[in-house]
């Protein structure tokens, strides 16, 4: 079946809150999502209304996320599919900053300073996008060269379920759940394979990037609004620790903790148990093989927890 979902409510947190949508598998959901700060396709910000708010606590206002959405038949130790069928931007710009508290060349921390010194000064960029030349533009005032062009690569900055051992992670932390992993892996045309920890899987995500570097440098991407397209399914009694990946090219894994290191090791333990179990590699023979052809990028190396993906082509597989 096909859903046109409107969000009501934009969740701060990942974790069992109340279903925004029940889905079956084999369900298709189109829904919009806003930018990292909550502004639609039309650069207007959300109203408070539709913000997670509670009277209990307060909540970091970043990466609103769609959902969460209620799988049918979904349960502890199954797999969650869901295959990024499209990804449009809706809206004409992307914004970015250099962050005065927030990014991977500082040790500030997010609404405090940790040091001393005065943090650089906060700047925002606006980049225009032009998704009929597959372009974003940034006109810089200050540096010789006086304008930028680059390709654009739409993808979901955040994309998870709800954490496992009853816990709720806020939308601006990746883990073995999927979360803000900042992974340019979660675009058009991949499949990402998520762990049921909670009956449902509660499926949330948003935080689209029109274009990202390795590791989000500054701690912002080209933020933007778009029209998400995905179809979910449920592999049955099949348990996976972490995040999974698929494309045309590639399986792949994402590994979040720190410090970096640790992330590193999770994404290519899991991906050598992934080559054991799926592809009869033996455990010795697929730890040689990956270190001979394998290749990760830096998902994030900003955000609570740091993200790295072990990639391994699709070619070597029997």
């Amino acid at each position: 079946m096909d859903h046109r979902f409107f969000p009501s409510t934009y969740y701060y947190t990942f974790g069992p809150h109340e279903t925004a949508l029940r889905l079956k598998p084999g369900d298709r959901l189109v829904t919009d999502t806003v930018d990292a700060r909550g502004y639609d396709c039309e650069g207007n910000s959300i109203p408070e209304s539709m913000r997670q708010q509670s009277e209990d606590t307060e909540y970091y206002r970043a990466n609103p996320l769609v959902g969460p959405f209620y799988i049918e038949d979904a349960l502890l130790g199954d797999t969650l599919i869901v295959k990024i069928l499209k990804i449009e931007l809706n809206r004409d710009y992307a914004w970015s900053k250099n962050n005065s508290n927030f990014g991977s060349l500082t040790e500030e921390g997010p609404g405090k300073r940790l040091l001393l010194n005065q943090p650089m000064e906060e700047q925002y960029f606006r980049w225009i996008l032009r998704p009929g030349q597959n372009s974003a533009v940034l006109e810089l005032k200050k540096s010789r060269l006086r304008r930028i062009e680059i390709p654009l690569h739409p993808f979901l900055g955040s994309i998870g379920v709800a954490p496992r051992y009853g816990r709720v992670e806020t939308s601006l932390s990746p883990g073995e759940y999927g979360g803000n992993m900042d992974c340019v892996e979660s675009k058009e045309g991949t499949t990402v394979y998520l762990p049921i920890f909670v009956k449902g899987g509660y499926l949330a995500f948003g935080d689209v990037h029109a274009a990202q570097g390795d590791g989000e440098l500054s701690g912002t991407a080209l933020e933007t609004s778009a029209e998400v397209t995905l179809e979910v399914d449920v592999i049955k009694g099949k348990a996976i620790e972490w995040p999974r990946f698929e494309d045309k090219e590639n399986i792949m894994v994402a590994g979040s903790s720190r410090p970096l290191m640790e992330a590193y090791k999770i994404a290519h333990v899991e991906m050598i148990s992934w080559l054991v179990s799926d592809y009869s590699f033996d455990r010795e023979e697929a730890l040689q093989v990956l270190t001979q052809v394998g290749k990760c990028r830096v998902g994030n190396v900003v955000d609570p927890k740091y993200t790295v993906v072990a990639k391994f082509p699709k070619k070597y597989l029997p």
